[in-house]
């Protein structure tokens, strides 16, 4: 029988099979749900691209409140379902190096990579020649256009690197320490010898940050709008950058930091130290959120991947230490020949090493401990000072004692981008009205915190629950209430607290005056008259209807 003629005879039994099913809305219902997605795709999408727990919408008495939430959990599923559904426009994928047979990826230089890759992409490969001004520090925008480049001896240069287009260059004559973008390439920062200054897109200072003294390393919070510095001195800053306020300031009481990252899931700075500690900070605490021992000596260099989960570290002690940030727990380490002064962590996961005049990159070394490098580098004769991995693009830049190196890295840049969060290609209108709306969209320095998912959580408690734990706070009172021996505290205003209450009637049983004494003989007269004893006062003898006709004094 022929293919057709099976198709042809299959055709009528699957067409009285469809005839034949149940065609009633609850049979449909349990195979799809409200958003026409099976429970199997639901339960995917939610996994992915969820936020937060379910809410169980049936325990709610509240009718009202029962109809908003059930229309806000429909919201949320179709959201995530739209989100998977999107999935299918991501037809651009990420290509790694392959090595055949007998040969290894790590043994691939930058020329043999530049003759086997396209034309566009061999020409991102290319090497800045400043012996004078270096070592240098660098730094990408957020949408990996623009390049900041900062040489200690004061030379600065912004430019768009892919079309070699410069913008501005500047000899500032005093040290540089480090270079950072703001929120676009309008405005980047200079951690210059003294103070840090903010300049713009045509080399114009703008704002002179004299409270900013002897910074080291510089963060910025995109979505907060924030700039974070820490100096020699120890002190860690935030900076509002859209209204010029001083939004906190901490002493980390650790000496001058070595090194400094910040994690993109929640917005808190990691700071390395010289005793071998990493501390994370959030502006709402003036002293650190988690404390970790991460080396045995001074943590020259951090990373921290894109979703917020692993932190690498390395020290002085030529370990290279990779953690698990939700745990603090420490997965695997491993060596370097020489400290490492440098990593940092691509969008897809790849691992830049900067040690020596070496550059290593790992790949999948994370999760899984791996036994060799993917890709290495020698810069001859040149320290490397600072590597960072261009977003959206297969790109390494390395900032190293002699200028700047831009390597190819296959496979470590995002193949696909949001174009309303970042834009690579935006034209200027779109720079312009992406700034407003994150203008508009921007954060509260009271919303960081190490688990940023809290904000919005509802209390899933029932009522009864909530009511009896609100009765056990009022009736045991406070920890203080507690210690001090009171039952209960009473809700009055003012400022009667408890620990007045407290000092008040401690207070008064130290207190001696003449009425005090006056009782106290009293009460003493009356139990020596209550036992028989003969009594000293005329006035307990008298009683208290002759008592008044006594001389003043007399006893």
């Amino acid at each position: 029988m022929s293919t057709q003629q099976l198709a042809e005879t299959s055709a009528p039994a699957q067409t009285n099979k469809a005839l034949a099913a149940p065609t009633s809305k609850s049979k449909r219902s349990n195979s799809k749900n409200d958003n026409g997605r099976t429970p199997e795709e639901l339960q995917a999408a939610l996994a992915e691209y969820g936020r937060g727990d379910q809410i169980a919408v049936k325990n709610i008495k509240d009718k009202k409140l029962r109809g908003n939430l059930k229309k806000l959990e429909y919201r949320y599923k179709a959201a995530a379902t739209n989100a998977k559904d999107a999935e299918m426009l991501m037809e651009e994928q990420q290509g790694y190096v392959e090595a055949e047979g007998m040969e290894r990826t790590y043994k691939f230089s930058q020329k043999d990579l530049v003759q086997a890759v396209d034309v566009s992409t061999a020409q991102k490969g290319f090497d800045l020649k400043l012996p004078l001004f270096g070592p240098y520090a660098m730094d990408y925008t957020r949408n990996g256009r623009y390049l900041l480049l900062g040489g200690l001896k004061g030379h600065v240069a912004a430019f768009d690197w892919r079309e070699g287009k410069i913008g501005t260059e500047l000899q500032l004559k005093e040290t540089v320490r480090d270079v950072k973008w703001l929120h676009n390439e309008q405005f980047f920062a200079v951690a210059q010898k003294k103070y840090t200054y903010i300049y713009d897109h045509a080399g114009v200072e703008i704002h002179c940050l004299k409270s900013h003294v002897e910074v080291t390393n510089m963060e910025f919070l995109p979505y907060h709008f924030i700039l974070a510095t820490v100096g020699m001195s120890g002190w860690l800053k935030y900076q509002d950058t859209t209204t010029g306020a001083l939004i906190a300031e901490f002493r980390t009481r650790l000496g001058a930091p070595s090194s400094m990252a910040m994690n993109q899931r929640n917005a808190i700075i990691n700071i390395g130290h010289a005793n071998g500690s990493v501390t994370l900070w959030s502006p709402n605490m003036n002293t650190p959120l988690v404390k970790m021992l991460t080396n045995r000596g001074p943590v020259r260099a951090l990373a921290i991947d894109r979703g917020g989960h692993y932190m690498v570290t390395a020290g002085a002690d030529a370990r290279m230490n990779i953690f698990d940030i939700r745990t603090y727990k420490e997965v695997h380490s491993y060596f370097t020949p020489t400290p490492a002064s440098s990593l940092h962590i691509s969008e897809t996961g790849l691992l830049g090493v900067g040690w020596g005049p070496h550059v290593t990159v790992w790949k999948d070394a994370l999760k899984i401990k791996q036994n060799s490098p993917y890709l290495t580098h020698l810069q001859e004769g040149s320290a490397i000072n600072r590597v960072r991995f261009c977003p959206f693009d297969d790109v390494l830049g390395v900032g190293h004692a002699d200028g700047f190196s831009s390597l190819i890295v296959p496979g470590s840049g995002e193949p696909n981008f949001d174009s309303l969060e970042i834009n690579p290609y935006e034209t200027k209108k779109q720079r312009q009205e992406g700034e407003i709306k994150a203008l508009l969209n921007k954060l509260k320095p009271e919303m960081i915190s190490l688990d940023p998912d809290f904000i919005g959580r509802i209390d899933n408690a029932s009522h009864d629950v909530r009511k009896k734990e609100h009765e056990e706070n009022v009736k045991g009172g406070s920890a203080a209430d507690k210690k001090m021996g009171v039952e209960g505290k009473r809700k009055q205003r003012g400022k009667n607290s408890a620990l007045r209450r407290y000092l008040r009637k401690k207070g008064e049983k130290n207190i001696i005056d003449e009425k005090r004494l006056k009782f106290e003989e009293m009460r003493k007269e009356r139990e020596k008259r209550q036992q028989g004893l003969p009594s000293t006062s005329k006035a307990e003898e008298l009683g208290p209807a002759l008592s008044r006709f006594l001389q003043p004094g007399a006893k």
